[in-house]
């Protein structure tokens, strides 16, 4: 057995731009960092054979990768004639204005505040382009306003931020709810089971070669940390800062912040439910 297929998710292995899937190409972002991982992965969609594609996640407002993300849609013969959000963080969706300056594109997004152009994005919609078919698929949690991209063809999903290539994601709290999330991975957990998902595209992080086994393993670790948290509430860490220097004490510092928004999201979801 590989490094690789011993990971949750079975992560394919270096992040590079490329094709992922039949009709997934990768374009990263030049804008690695801890929180980023290697960098966001711009997802440029297409049908084989169609000259039209699909852009998911511009990315930051780079100049040089958004002219890079149409050069590689003109390279393979495609011109883009749809810009979707995955949700508004800015590493996903800060350039999307100047891309679709650049692409003449309309930009379709959950949250009316990050679209241009009349039509926005909502649970069960089913996306055509060129003959090719993108589900859009509720995954709330993350943010409020995330969403995943079903490609039934390729049996993939692209997941944004709610699942990563590498390691876990936070709720970012408090816009994020705890409790949507773990809603939002049980109906990833269903595409898996019942929609024949085998693999993950990420918004940060190698593809996944194991849709289901990430999964069960991301409900597995909110599982453990909701636990953690609630008997470091017991020990007597009553704060987020508190919490967090007890159950995150093996994690870099340098996350302590995003780690603090997730506790509180898991603080409130254990007071909603009388828990703590």
């Amino acid at each position: 057995m590989s490094d690789a297929a011993a990971l949750p998710g079975q992560p394919r292995g270096l992040v590079v731009s490329g094709p992922a899937t039949a009709r997934a190409v990768n374009v990263l972002a030049p804008n690695p960092s801890a929180m980023t991982l290697d960098g966001t992965n711009t997802w440029l969609l297409s049908e084989p054979g169609s000259d039209l594609a699909v852009v998911v996640d511009p990315g930051p407002l780079d100049e040089g990768h958004l002219r890079h993300v149409v050069e590689t849609a003109e390279k393979l013969g495609k011109r883009i004639a749809l810009t979707l959000l995955t949700h508004g963080h800015p590493d996903h969706a800060e350039g999307a204005g100047r891309f679709a300056e650049l692409t003449r594109t309309a930009v379709r997004a959950l949250d009316p505040a990050l679209r241009l152009g009349d039509e926005g994005l909502g649970a069960g919609d089913v996306l055509e382009v060129g003959g090719l078919e993108v589900r859009v698929v509720p995954t709330p949690g993350h943010t409020s306003d995330s969403l995943s991209f079903h490609l039934p063809a390729d049996r993939a999903v692209l997941t944004g931020d709610t699942i990563l290539g590498r390691g876990t994601t936070m709720v970012a709290h408090p816009d994020g709810r705890l409790g949507d999330y773990l809603d939002s991975l049980r109906r990833l957990r269903s595409l898996t089971v019942d929609g024949g998902v085998h693999t993950v595209l990420p918004g940060h992080g190698p593809v996944l070669e194991d849709a289901q086994g990430a999964v069960e393993f991301y409900l597995a670790h909110r599982a453990n940390r909701l636990a953690q948290v609630e008997t470091a509430v017991e020990s007597g860490h009553r704060t987020a800062a508190e919490v967090v220097a007890h159950v995150y004490a093996d994690v870099d510092r340098s996350l302590w912040p995003a780690a603090e928004l997730s506790v509180r999201a898991q603080l409130e979801y254990l007071r909603e439910r009388g828990l703590v």
